[in-house]
């Protein structure tokens, strides 16, 4: 078997790779190269060249060898790497006639426990959606961004005090309105210093959250030690970040109890396996990072599922036209669901493993028509001062 043609999808707001061969086996695969998805497909075709004619069943071998070829990287290239390698474990699912998970060892669970997207620009808006959350059977509630999602057109203005004041009554209040049962894992966007997020853990103690995500700017590694050792409230970062190396130099300076890791920017599967193993050496579960297409989400449940050190999963809105467009109420009528022949039903927090062939999913005929690609706007919400404000 060869590989014949690789090609790049471009729909809504998403670029897929599909990989054809010889014997009309097809793989499917996403890049989570988010906010620069153009440059990400450009470099799908750039290693089409190194594909073509090879055996797709040598993954791991194209890998090393797309990982290694150049003396740079960077997101857009793995986001394109990510793309290909997800594409050959879903060929390679369909020619041995299994589901991906198979290949990578079968099963440790039987279904995937996830959370949700709780979104909200004002603080009733949050507390309203985080019930609804729970009212659809999630026992874990995402993305809660204690400093809302608000317009990033709108300037932002509360200084330190007023930040750990509201922040602590907006948690506080939904813990009170979903009870005791509910993991709530708080994204804060690289919002905070670090000081006054240490500050900001201590005042949330009392509500438990299940994780604080990326409290400051996730560049510096030995910063995000220093707050993880003066917190008591754990912390989750790495969605950022590209390489098993990286995570090594992340969990060797103990700067998180869960790993973020991005499917479609770390490697694909490949690169996820690697980070999986780096991480149980170091006894840190993952927290697979996903604000991607049900393509994606299917990529994650298959790896969840041949993973023990996966905690728990983000899932996007599949109801929604994107992630984007969910948390910032854009007013766009497409659906994810619709992009693909299926999608997995939620159950009481958690999603079934795929059984089917490969990653276990399709997109329709006339993606491409029914959902014309929308690259993200380079907008970044700036404080009243006029400096960045991060969200």
């Amino acid at each position: 078997m060869k590989i014949t043609d690789v090609r790049v999808i471009c729909a809504n707001r998403s670029v897929f790779c599909r990989i054809e061969t010889d014997e009309g086996i097809s793989g499917l695969g996403e890049s989570g190269t988010w906010g620069f998805l153009e440059a990400s497909a450009r470099a799908i075709l750039v290693m089409k060249e190194y594909l073509v004619g090879r055996d797709p069943l040598d993954i791991e071998h194209h890998w090393q060898y797309l990982y290694r070829f150049s003396h740079f990287r960077g997101a857009a290239v793995m986001g394109a790497l990510s793309a290909i390698d997800i594409a050959l474990w879903d060929l390679a699912g369909k020619y041995y006639h299994v589901p991906v998970y198979r290949l990578l060892g079968g099963k440790c669970r039987e279904q995937v426990r996830v959370y949700n997207h709780t979104a909200g620009r004002t603080e009733e808006e949050l507390i309203e959606n985080a019930k609804k959350g729970v009212e659809e059977g999630y026992t874990a509630l995402g993305h809660l961004n204690p400093y809302l999602d608000e317009p990033r057109t709108q300037p932002y203005g509360d200084g330190n005090t007023a930040m750990l004041y509201k922040a602590e009554r907006r948690i506080a209040r939904i813990r009170e309105a979903v009870g005791e049962e509910i993991d709530l894992c708080l994204e804060l966007h690289r919002r905070l210093e670090p000081g006054l997020a240490v500050q900001l853990s201590a005042r949330l103690e009392p509500y438990n959250p299940m994780f604080l995500e990326d409290p400051i700017r996730p560049d510096n590694f030995d910063a995000m030690g220093e707050v993880a050792r003066k917190c008591r409230i754990p912390i989750a970062t790495g969605e950022r970040i590209h390489t098993s190396h990286e995570f090594e130099m992340l969990l060797a300076r103990e700067a998180c109890s869960y790993v973020r890791v991005s499917m479609g920017v770390c490697g694909g599967f490949t690169g996820a396996k690697k980070i999986a193993a780096v991480a149980e050496s170091h006894h840190v579960s993952l927290v697979p990072h996903n604000p991607l297409s049900p393509v994606m989400t299917n990529a994650v449940l298959n790896f969840a599922a041949a993973t023990d050190n996966v905690a728990i999963c983000e899932y996007p809105n599949p109801y929604a036209a994107s992630t984007a467009d969910h948390l910032t109420v854009s007013g766009v009528k497409l659906r994810q669901c619709d992009m693909v022949d299926h999608i997995p039903e939620m159950k009481n927090g958690y999603l079934p493993v795929p059984e089917e062939n490969g990653i276990g999913i399709e997109l329709v005929p006339d993606l491409e028509e029914r959902f014309p690609f929308r690259p993200h706007k380079i907008l970044t919400r700036l404080n009243l001062d006029g400096s960045i404000c991060d969200q």
